[in-house]
């Protein structure tokens, strides 16, 4: 991405009552809250329906890491060469809530084959997003600094991730795993009609096309001249 160059010593009012620090931050704290809870608790899932699975449960686990990574290679490629912001978050969203239900209604059919390919498929779309929520917000806090953003939305995610992680692992020791999977998929949902209503105003891409048509007038008016 090319930058405008840009001073910002603190963080104004404006910034905080913009868009994403109230819904922005708050949807993408739910999607990585929850991606926090469901790997902390993930071997406990697994052994309560597979008990002496204890390998492969990490081998689950490795599945989402590795799944996730190409997610966030994927998604990230695919936000550079189309810009569209607000329409890929708000796609990768809809598929993490609709991998975190089939991942919560398949878990206890028995077979692991199935528990490797939903987890692998959760674990690509909630990572995938990462990368994603991280450039959107930074586009919609512009022109205040990538650092603010980031370390708000990740500020966010972190206390989401504590309580969705104490809270699910106490629904799962009272009510069972698909309850606690089905906790998670309640916020989620709210994320996602979150991250809908959000307006999406590019601040930062809206300021690089000024920039490159002050750029180009000036380098015409040289040519004329």
């Amino acid at each position: 991405h090319r930058f405008v160059p840009h001073n910002q010593e603190h963080v104004s009012s404006p910034f905080l009552l913009s868009p994403f620090p109230s819904s922005g931050g708050a949807a993408a704290g739910l999607n990585v809250g929850c991606f926090y809870a469901i790997s902390t608790l993930l071997n406990r899932m697994i052994i309560d329906h597979y008990p002496g699975e204890e390998v492969n449960a990490g081998r689950i686990g490795l599945t989402i890491v590795i799944a996730g990574m190409a997610g966030s290679l994927i998604c990230g490629i695919w936000l550079d060469k189309t810009k569209t912001y607000k329409q890929t978050t708000l796609a990768v969203y809809i598929l993490s809530l609709t991998g975190m239900l089939v991942y919560a209604f398949t878990l206890n059919l028995g077979h692991l084959w199935v528990v490797f390919v939903t987890a692998g498929v959760l674990g690509f779309f909630m990572t995938g997003y990462l990368p994603l929520g991280f450039e959107y917000a930074v586009e919609l806090t512009y022109p205040e600094s990538e650092g603010t953003s980031s370390g708000l939305l990740n500020c966010s995610a972190q206390i989401f991730g504590i309580i969705f992680t104490i809270s699910q692992g106490k629904i799962i020791d009272k009510w069972g795993t698909l309850a606690g999977n089905m906790f998670l998929c309640i916020f989620l949902l709210i994320g996602t009609i979150m991250t809908g209503i959000i307006k999406s105003d590019l601040r930062r891409q809206k300021a690089n096309q000024q920039a490159e048509v002050q750029t180009v007038s000036v380098s015409t008016a040289v040519c004329v001249t």
